[in-house]
Order: structure tokens, then sequence, then C-alpha cells
């Protein structure tokens, strides 16, 4: 089984190439922007482009996968059973158009609700962070070292300042004093990138109330790779199939990245 993953990955990894190839190129051309829920919510063009792509692919070379994709092309999937592929075109569509930088095309392929393989593409940076299950995670074919223990006070937080103000979804209070305790914070933008840059070193920590299977399924199966530490803000494992709470850190600095958010 071990091969024929290993096989599925670098299939995924051309196609993963081939897609931040044409993102690329769409970033000297025109762009159509929409919004779907609200003004800050965008949806371009190259989003819904980008995910046929995908599924045109993975329908003929793996009949028997479903998709689920952010912008809803794929299959109607409401339960993790069989093999799955979970799709973000384009993880961080604002950056994509505002800043045309820190975005990243997400790839998780599950099976059984077990991650077996997580791609994660920054074409702009031409890095491709990828782990198969039980392999290693990797960027450019380079190992990435597992993490070391750390803390808060030492560390740096990814975490979204709308969070830090009054909302329905966590204390703001208690995030205010965790952006006090830390030794410092950020923002990407791009919940893929913000889980591979804890898995990197990068960053020590990252958490949002609210995030999407095709936000965190590719970035689940690398962090877990490195030794790193993704649970709902409960501490449970995470549902492959449905949004919720996501908090990853490296060992040391998730336990008390923990009571911040209880």
């Amino acid at each position: 089984m071990r091969v024929g993953w290993r096989e599925v990955e670098e299939k995924a990894q051309e196609w993963v190439r081939e897609a931040g190839a044409l993102l690329l190129a769409s970033l000297k051309e025109s762009l159509v922007i929409e919004t779907k829920t609200n003004a800050s919510d965008l949806v371009t063009n190259m989003d819904r482009h980008i995910e046929k792509y995908f599924i045109e692919r993975i329908q003929r070379t793996y009949p028997t996968h479903r998709v689920l994709g952010e912008e809803g092309y794929g299959d109607e999937v409401a339960s993790a059973e069989g093999t799955i592929w979970m799709i973000d075109p384009i993880d961080g569509t604002m950056n994509f158009v505002h800043q045309k930088r820190n975005f990243a095309i997400s790839v998780g392929v599950y099976h059984e609700g077990e991650g077996m393989i997580g791609i994660i593409y920054d074409p702009v940076h031409d890095e491709m962070y990828h782990a198969v299950r039980g392999e290693g995670a990797y960027c450019n074919g380079v190992r990435i070292a597992e993490l070391q223990p750390g803390n808060v006070a030492e560390g740096v937080i990814a975490v979204n300042a709308m969070w830090l103000t009054e909302n329905p979804k966590v204390n703001a209070e208690k995030m205010a004093a965790l952006v006090r305790e830390a030794r410092g914070t950020r923002s990407y933008g791009c919940a893929a990138l913000e889980i591979v840059y804890v898995a990197t070193g990068r960053l020590d920590g990252y958490l949002t109330p609210r995030l999407s299977p095709w936000d965190f399924a590719a970035g689940a199966v690398i962090i877990q790779e490195t030794g790193g530490i993704i649970t709902t803000f409960a501490g449970r494992a995470l549902d492959p199939v449905q949004k919720g709470s996501v908090l990853v850190a490296r060992p040391g600095v998730h336990p008390q990245l923990l009571e911040y958010v209880k």
C-alpha cells in the first residue's frame, strides 16, 4: 500500500506544479473577481479553473476516488469513507488578488479517514511541502527536521487580528493575553502556509476557531510527520470532512495554547 501512496503523491505533485504555473501566468493577466459570503470572501476565475483542472485529472486517473473542493465542483462528501482528495485551489485568495504572494495550492488525500498524502505548494517562492504518511515531511525533496519542544514566551504565534476583537468564537481577552505572552505574532492570511510554517519552525503555533477540511487536510499530514500536534480547541482529533477549530503547534507550545482557547 505504501508504494501505491508514493505513486499517487508523485502524480499529485506533478498536477500541483502544473497548476502553480497556471496561477503564476494568470498574475500577468486580468482576473475576474467575485465575492461569496461577504466582501472579504473572494473567489476568482482561477479558483474555479484550478479546481476543475484537478477534478478532471483525478476522475480520469482515479475514478473511484472522491473530491472535496472549496469551490464545490467535486462530490457531495458527508463521510470519510473511501479515498477523498481535499483541494483548495487557491488558499489565500485575498492575498492572491491584492498581494500576488502568500497564497498556496493545498491538496490532501485521505483514505478511510486517515491522512495519507499532504501537498502544499507556494508557487511564488517555488516551495513544495509534501508528505506521505509514515515517510516524513519534505520541502522540495529535502527532509524537514523533527520539531523540538518550545514554549509560548519564546515563540511566534500565528493568529488573525479578528480574534483579538469581540467575537462569538473565542475570548478576546484571552487572545490579547496570548499576544502579550508570546515573543511575537503573525498573520499570513493563508492557513495552509501557516500550518507548514509551524512544521518547518518558522512559526511555533497557529490557531483559528474556524477552518474547512480543504484548508487543513494537507497541512495536518505534513505537521504530524514533523512531530507537531494538530487538534481542535478541545484537544480532540480533527474530523477530516467537517469544519471546525484548529490548533497546531510544536510540542510544548500546544498544551500552553490550549489553555488560551478552552
